[in-house]
């Protein structure tokens, strides 16, 4: 029983610790964990036998492997010094159909001629027509006649 809530509550802090939960979320942290280790275990395996200070010197896998374990948890400590990333919120269809009104709005407003398409497509096209007046135009007063 004693074993079970040691267990549960071993469960409970694992849950709660942010960096497991940031080495179980993040695949980049992983690859870099992941290399650093290979690289070390490589390179102990190169110094195995040798002595370390000519193995380091003069072997120049040696080295390589070195740097990539040092440069693996560099960027390995980085990222767990780093904010946890947020996941991002899926916001897609939203966003895009006011963006969309957004720009349909300003095409319109901006553009004479994508206004009256718009337009004719919503209303029907404009009849252009000559207007022709039926009245009489009226006739003009007679000129004073001048004295001269």
């Amino acid at each position: 029983m004693a074993a079970r809530d040691r267990a549960g509550k071993a469960a409970r802090a694992a849950r709660s610790n942010p960096y497991l939960i940031r080495l179980v979320e993040d695949e980049d942290l992983r690859d870099n964990l992941r290399t650093a280790y290979e690289s070390a275990r490589g390179a102990y395996g190169r110094i195995n036998g040798k002595a370390p200070t000519k193995a380091l010197l003069e072997d120049k896998k040696l080295q390589k492997q070195l740097r990539e374990a040092a440069q693996a948890l560099g960027e390995a400590s980085a990222a767990l010094r780093e904010a946890p990333r947020r996941r991002r919120r899926r916001r897609g269809l939203a966003r895009t159909l006011v963006l969309a009104i957004v720009g349909a709005g300003l095409a319109m407003a901006l553009s004479e001629g994508l206004r009256s398409k718009v337009l004719d497509a919503l209303f029907g096209s404009e009849e252009e027509f000559d207007y022709t007046s039926t009245t009489m135009p009226a006739t003009p007063a007679p000129e004073p006649v001048s004295t001269g």
